[in-house]
């Protein structure tokens, strides 16, 4: 495994609007890579999230910026990806009505490819990844679609030799209404350190009752990304305690329960590092399943942390169907601090 040092690149990023984001690359070299949300789709360095926007700010991006030297575009398979040779971060889409296969075998063929693209990159170890797939509550053939994209998930992880479990990396996954199931990845050369939350079973030790396969992932991780800092990835969170959803139809009080369960996350995440991380300094992006329920998500949020936050200015919101068809809200997030992981 490769130390962080002095020499090592380091990783830094920041949220922008879409033209603040494009400005960055009028000199002809665009930054290491974007996450976009609502911008367009034939940005190389951007892959987007496609979901319609539902924030008054319109279209935005997380513009990741490395200090090492060159950075270089390849594919593997079906993946895409940008890489200094210390950070990576990659997309893939896959479009079902031109795969003639079930969503099962898509999600293991495309974390196939996304782990091939670790290794052919030298850049092993996965930080963070985002996964949206279209009806992602729709049957698929007597299996829930999300249910299906657990199953080749973690079979892929299996066949990898990854850890599917303990030391799984953070996710989320969400329901789009258009386009092709897309998962996005960032990875780096040290090993995160996954975090859970004391309020919720963790996701990959869920019983059967939520399908065949568990979800693979952790409910936050911590990387060192060098210059002293330490970023805290948290994967979707939503208004779970335990293993079973509570407050079922109620948004306001779902919102307000996702809301301790970042608290717990970040409280976990906390004791694990000397960085501190807070709340209201997180970028979030805020996953609505009903755009009339966005004031009221938001109302929320604002009345929690005030108005003028970081978290609630820099806030994304989208529409987006959660994992669980009774869940109406889910909030994912980042965060850096100065720092360092205990040992």
């Amino acid at each position: 495994m490769r130390v962080q040092g002095e020499n090592s690149s380091s990783l830094r990023v920041e949220r922008l609007s879409l033209p603040a984001s494009l400005a960055l690359a009028a000199n002809g070299r665009a930054p290491f890579a974007a996450l976009g949300y609502g911008t367009p789709h034939e940005l190389a360095w951007m892959p987007t999230v496609n979901a319609r926007v539902l924030s008054g700010q319109g279209a935005m991006a997380d513009v990741w910026h490395v200090s090492g030297g060159q950075v270089a575009s390849s594919t593997t398979g079906i993946a895409r990806w940008r890489s200094d040779g210390h950070w990576l971060l990659g997309a893939i889409d896959l479009d079902e009505s031109v795969e003639k296969q079930d969503l099962a075998d898509l999600a293991h063929r495309a974390y196939r490819d996304l782990f091939k693209t670790l290794d052919q990159a030298g850049t092993p170890h996965l930080l963070r990844i985002w996964n949206y797939l279209p009806r992602i509550n729709a049957d698929g053939g007597g299996l829930e679609r999300y249910r299906q994209f657990n199953l080749g998930r973690q079979e892929a992880f299996f066949e990898a030799g990854r850890a599917a479990f303990e030391g799984a990396p953070a996710a989320c996954a969400l329901g789009i209404h258009q386009g092709a199931l897309s998962i996005r990845f960032l990875a780096g050369q040290t090993a995160p350190m996954p975090v859970e939350n004391p309020r919720q079973v963790s996701a990959y030790r869920y019983p059967e009752t939520y399908g065949p396969r568990s979800p693979t992932f952790s409910r936050a991780a911590l990387a060192e990304i060098g210059n002293g800092e330490v970023a805290l990835f948290i994967s979707g969170t939503a208004s779970i305690v335990g293993h079973e959803t509570v407050h079922h139809g109620d948004v306001l009080e779902q919102t307000r329960e996702t809301l301790r369960n970042l608290e717990a996350v970040i409280a976990a995440a906390n004791g694990q590092a000397t960085a501190r991380f807070a709340l209201a300094m997180l970028d979030c992006v805020v996953y609505v399943r009903h755009p009339a329920d966005t004031d009221k998500v938001r109302g929320v949020l604002e009345n929690a942390l005030g108005a003028d936050a970081p978290m609630i200015r820099h806030a994304v919101y989208l529409e987006a169907d959660i994992c669980r068809s009774d869940l109406l809200v889910e909030i994912e997030a980042h965060a850096v601090a100065p720092g360092r992981l205990r040992a």
